[in-house]
Formats: structure tokens, sequence, C-alpha cells
């Protein structure tokens, strides 16, 4: 059989990876599989994109259909008109695409569209807010898929809730944490590490770039001020998402312990990450990482697709108000956050076992 994988945005590389390890060593050992990838271009900036297929050993993909840029209707427009030519081109057994972008939500359509069986990886997660792009997509790419990958029972119920037969719901394990096991020995100091000086645990690390947090005149640089306040002191590293830097231009915001810098690749970011004191966030992803290193993260969201990480992880969900900052910012200071354990099958062998179910029902 023949998988076409979709990679479109950041996330989805992390994602990607294993499954193509997996693949080939499937292959190795005498199974009928191979694949094609495919980059969407989504994300074009160098560290968003590029570095990531170098970083994690990723071939190069057969076609980038180059669809950056545009607005979110645009752009879907766009990913969908050249992966339908892609898939007429290029016939294969099955679709897999992964997470909840904007890619993977118009090639799943594009797929069913031709009558391509879809396998979506992370299946089920839901944060229940749909005013976020993310919500829509998953809602979207769930309602056509034929195969679900899924990360959590809470994902299982989501989908069995909704009416999914439960002879399609495969529950996998988490894809992205079998590239974090996988890459943790390879995890490398960014600059900033040195040039200022940093020690483990004594140093935040924030990522911000969803419209509640960053949208706004003041809104960011009065959330960005409370989180300087609460820091006491000690460094704050802030790699700004492109969204973000736009935001920011000409807001003033600035403070000696404030260090904003480019975005990182994926083993500088991680290792950051890994050796912080804590994280503060509104990404999803980034609080299954935290959870796995047993790095507090605090998450600036009213809601979060992942409750895994919040009921066994490391992850507290604090909502939008800066004013809701200081109280577990005190909690790790005086070293009284939670331990957090990892979820069930977040073991390194999530691909393994998706590839294992793809060879199985397509011989």
């Amino acid at each position: 059989m023949l998988v076409t994988l979709v990679a479109g945005a950041r996330p989805n590389f992390m994602k990607i990876a294993p499954i193509i390890d997996a693949v080939v060593a499937a292959k190795q050992q005498g199974k009928n599989i191979a694949y094609r990838l495919v980059h969407t271009g989504q994300h074009y900036d160098k560290n968003m994109s590029d570095s990531f297929f170098e970083e994690l050993g990723i071939p190069e993909p057969d076609v980038n259909l180059e669809c950056g840029g545009g607005t979110q209707a645009e752009q879907a427009a766009n990913i969908m008109v050249r992966f339908e030519k892609e898939l007429l081109d290029n016939p294969t057994n099955l679709v897999l695409v992964v997470g909840d972008v904007t890619s993977t939500m118009a090639c799943s359509i594009a797929a069913k569209k031709l009558c391509i069986d879809v396998a979506h990886v992370e299946a089920g997660i839901r944060s229940g807010d749909i005013t976020m792009p993310e919500e829509i997509n998953r809602m979207v790419t769930d309602s056509i898929t034929d195969l679900f990958f899924t990360t959590s029972d809470v994902a299982n119920n989501n989908l069995l809730q909704a009416g999914v037969a439960p002879a399609k719901i495969h529950f996998v394990g988490n894809t992205m944490i079998d590239t974090l096991l996988k890459q943790m020995p390879r995890l490398q100091p960014p600059a900033v590490t040195a040039n200022l000086g940093l020690q483990p645990q004594q140093y935040f690390v924030i990522t911000l770039h969803r419209p509640a947090n960053v949208d706004g005149e003041y809104k960011l640089k009065i959330l960005i001020n409370e989180i300087i306040r609460c820091a006491n002191g000690l460094p704050v590293i802030f790699p700004v998402h492109p969204r973000t830097a736009k935001n920011l231009q000409g807001q003033g915001i600035a403070a000696p312990n404030l260090h904003m810098i480019e975005p990182l690749s994926y083993l500088q970011f991680n290792y950051l990450v890994k050796h912080a004191k804590a994280v503060i966030t509104d990404s999803g992803g980034i609080t299954e990482e935290t959870t796995v290193m047993g790095v507090p993260c605090i998450t600036l969201r009213n809601s979060t697709e992942r409750p895994e990480t919040v009921t066994i992880g490391t992850n507290e969900l604090i909502g939008t108000n800066p004013e809701a900052l200081a109280p577990h910012m005190q909690k790790i200071f005086a070293n009284q956050w939670k331990k957090g354990a990892i979820p069930e099958m977040w073991d390194g062998k999530t691909a393994e076992r998706i590839v294992g179910v793809l060879t199985n029902l397509y011989p």
C-alpha cells in the first residue's frame, strides 16, 4: 500500500517524523507499505519549516505545494486545489494527516472528494472553543475521517459521543512524544544560554501567539509586564512567534530580564524548556512536552484540547486574565507545583502502533 503523508506547519513535522521511521522499518521487515511525503508549504519561514526536516532526519518531501501566505480561507482553498492535483497525478491508497492545522482539514477534504480513505493522527481532541481555527479544523477533519488514531481516553470518548464506530478508533498514544523521546539526547543549547549565562531552573520560557493573548493594543503589553513582575528578576526568554512579533512592534515592551529572541529550532527550543524553571504558554503541544519532561507549565487559555496534561501532567490552565498569574508563580517559587505523571501510551512507540494498524487493514 502507498500512504500519502501530509505535513504543512511546524507541529506536523514532529508528528510525521516517527511515522516515516516506522514505515521504513516495516518495509524493511517485508511489509507491503510505502509512503509519499507532501509538504503543503503552509509554514515557509526557515526556522518554522525547513530546519525541522534537517534536525529530525526527515527526507526531503516528494513535493512542496508552496501554499504559504494569504488568509485562512485563501490558504485552505489553495491547498485543496494543489493537493487535489497531487492526488490525481500520484494515486494513493490512504492520506494520513496529523494534528489540527489548515493543511490537515484542507487535505482531508480534497482526499475524500476523490473517494480516498483518510487517517487522522491526533483525532478526537477538542477544546470546546469554536472561536479557535484549530477547533474547526479538528471537527471538520474528524467528520470525514475513516481511521482515527487517538492520544488519550478523553479523545476516544469525544469520538464515541460524536457517533464514531468503535472499530474505527485506535488508541495508540502520541507521536509527538515519540519524537521528543528520540531526540532528547540530541537537544542543543541555543546561543542565548551562553550569552546570558542561563542556569538550570533559574529562568522562564514563554510562548504566546493566540489572539486572546496577543491581539489588542494593550493586552499583550499588560500580560508580558505581569509575567516580568512575577518572575522575581529571573530571566524571561521569549522566542517570538511571527504573528506575535507584528503585535509587539511599537508597544515599547522592555525590561532588563526580558529577552525576546528569534524562533528557535526544535532541538534548541526543547533544550530551553527542559532546563527551565517553568514554561508560560498558550500552546497546546508544548504542554505535552512539559508533561513528559516534568517541567511546570502555566497555560494562558480558558480551555484545552489536551486535558490529560492538566489531570495527569504538569500543566495548569489559568485563563487569559493576567491577574491569575501571580498565585501560580508563587507556587513555583515555593516548590509547591504538582509532580505530574506521563499519560498512558506516551512511551515512544506510537508510530509503530499506527503502522501496525495500517499494515493489518491494508495488507
